[in-house]
């Protein structure tokens, strides 16, 4: 079930129904039982758009994970091949297929490319002689996928990597094509705003592609009043951040995959007692996280620090619950107890859940080690010392600290300080070098192309004055309940929001100063409606923006925009999408290369 995804200002469910319905409809082109064979990658994000149940409805009866040598025994008619457009994967298939045809099993193959065919791919399988075994070659466009009421996320790990090091647009045009997807579903959207270089190729591409299907446009009242493409590179400070949110340091410490997360089990388990500690589980306990779950929708987006006083609160709440059954005298009061008693019973568990992660995570956050690095982060933002070499960043290396860790914060530092003096940057670079290995010299001249590691090329430091126009570190924050954005990061406004809410009040004209100073151009688009689709507003009536990210967005980020929606006096509320939700350890990860030794 996926209700929650209707909670919201915009229902998105339509998008899933969508996707489970193009599903169907290729499952049943390949008539007879199935097995079908997955990339591990896609498993997480189609869990989203369909459960085992649905393809078992349509005869699936074997799923198996895609690797090298000889099938598994399956007694099936039909292998489907559900991958990505990959070489290599296309090389483990043909592997597979030649091992059935040895066998002379009568079998019928198909392929499913998600999210578009590939003339390349077809090429690799027909130079190993397997292109011909496949009936059906088909593409499903999974481009957009909902993970929660307000949230769609594309889940394409590689999108920041391709567009800014590899000056390669693929994600780009699938983007421009989810949004048009999008539109199709919820009408069109009236005003296009932008900035960055990947933001105005995709408002290209999207222009593009409604001329071309001009006449073929559905009559669909627009949901939404104003799209905000955002570059990822338009504010490369934030996702280097430690995001300070409940559901932000989830992702920081266990990292949240698909809507689930893997958690030390030892948490987990009901002792009884004179059981002792025999037997404690060795599998991670996995749970999930969205807003269907009463509790988590309510805490996911609070500072963490705020997040202990509501779990005692309910606590109290959940235990008087309980306790009214002892009131319960007659029949009509016991059995309005006893209905009620699967929603107390799934509060009490979900409420033992998140006290076990809440000290999880306290844990780490009261270590000595994490408020080190906290007041570090905190000084860059500020705009302390950003010049010199750093101490704790010494330290770090001398200690043989994670290499990501290291690399989030010198990153950090060039981000605020516009670049580093080459001699700073390269005592950096030799002292990385030196404790990490010479392999990682891939990663920093990635770093460097893709503007997170670089040298001061101007004299002038822009991010002092971006920091006190946008209002981008405030002082006195309250984190138990907030009046600004800045509570997601403890002082420092994500400058991307910021940018989002400026965009609605008093407009971008207001900063035009500022958005010359961040790479990109800026800039404004309308589309035509048909007539007889304006939107009439009622008075008091919230406009609904989406704002795409383009390269990635933080579980802080989200949480920012949500909070706006919900500000009493805005106006706005924000549905959110991006190529991949991210955290700093994540996107600096998939900026990273090893130089491999040669094997001989």
């Amino acid at each position: 079930m996926a209700a929650h995804l209707s909670y919201g200002r915009v229902n998105l469910n339509i998008l899933r129904e969508a996707a489970r319905k193009e599903l169907r409809e290729f499952l049943d082109k390949c008539a007879g039982s199935k097995a079908i064979v997955w990339d591990e990658y896609l498993t997480g994000p189609f869990g989203l758009i369909a459960q085992y149940s649905l393809l078992k409805e349509h005869e699936v009866e074997k799923m198996f994970t895609l690797k090298a040598g000889r099938l598994p025994a399956a007694d099936v008619k039909n292998i489907i091949f559900f991958v990505r457009p990959r070489l290599e994967l296309m090389d483990i298939i043909a592997e597979n297929v030649i091992g059935e045809d040895r066998q002379r099993s009568q079998r019928d193959f198909h392929i499913l490319f998600v999210p578009r065919r590939s003339l390349l791919c077809e090429q690799r399988l027909k130079e190993q002689g397997v292109l011909g075994s496949f009936i059906n070659i088909e593409e499903y466009i999974l481009d957009l996928i909902p993970y929660d009421g307000d949230l769609l996320s594309m889940e394409s790990e590689t999108a920041f990597r391709e567009c800014y090091l590899e000056n390669d647009q693929t994600s780009l045009y699938h983007t421009a094509k989810g949004l048009m997807t999008l539109q199709a579903l919820y009408g069109t959207i009236p005003q296009i705003f932008g900035k960055g270089e990947c933001a105005r190729h995709v408002a290209n591409m999207m222009l593009r592609m409604k001329r071309e299907f001009a006449g073929s446009q559905n009559q669909i009242l627009p949901v939404f009043d104003s799209l905000l493409l955002l570059d990822r590179n338009v504010d490369l400070l934030t996702p280097l951040a430690t995001q300070l949110t409940y559901e932000g340091l989830i992702d920081e410490v266990y990292s949240i995959t698909n809507g689930y997360v893997k958690l030390p089990p030892e948490k987990f388990t009901q002792k009884k007692q004179g059981e002792g500690g025999k037997d404690l589980p060795t599998e991670p306990k996995k749970l999930q996280l969205n807003s269907a779950e009463e509790l988590y929708a309510e805490i996911r987006d609070k500072n963490f620090n705020a997040v202990g006083s509501v779990l005692s609160k309910k606590a109290k709440i959940i235990s008087a619950a309980f306790e009214e059954r002892h009131n319960a005298k007659t029949v009509g009061e016991i059995k309005q107890f006893v209905s009620q008693l699967p929603h107390m019973q799934a509060a009490r568990s979900s409420l033992a859940n998140h006290t076990s992660i809440a000290e999880l995570i306290k844990d780490i956050t009261t270590s000595e080690s994490f408020f080190d690095n906290l007041t570090v982060e905190q000084e860059f933002m500020t705009g302390v010392d950003t010049d010199k070499v750093n101490s704790y960043i010494e330290d770090c290396i001398a200690q043989q600290d994670p290499l990501i860790k290291i690399l989030r914060l010198v990153c950090m530092q060039s981000v605020c300080n516009n670049g580093l003096k080459q001699k700073v940057l390269d005592y950096y670079k030799r002292e990385i070098l030196q404790t990490y290995g010479y392999e990682h010299i891939l990663t920093l001249s990635n770093l460097e192309k893709a503007g997170l590691l670089k040298p001061q090329t101007s004299t002038r430091n822009n991010y002092p004055t971006i920091r006190k126009t946008l209002k981008l570190w405030m002082e006195d924050i309250n984190e138990q309940n907030p009046n600004d954005i800045s509570y997601v990061y403890s002082g420092y406004a994500p400058l991307s929001v910021r940018l989002a809410q400026l965009l609605v009040r008093p407009g971008w004209r207001s900063i035009e100063e500022v958005l010359k100073m961040l790479p990109g151009p800026h800039f404004e688009e309308r589309q035509q409606l048909p007539s007889g689709l304006h939107k009439k507003r009622q008075q008091g009536e919230n406009r609904t923006t989406l704002v795409f990210f383009l390269g990635g967005v933080t579980y802080a980020e989200i949480a920012a925009l949500r909070f706006l929606s919900q500000m009493e006096d805005g106006g706005t509320e924000y549905v959110i999408a991006t190529t991949k939700l991210i955290n700093g350890t994540c996107w600096i990860k998939s900026l990273m290369d090893k130089l491999e030794a040669p094997p001989f």
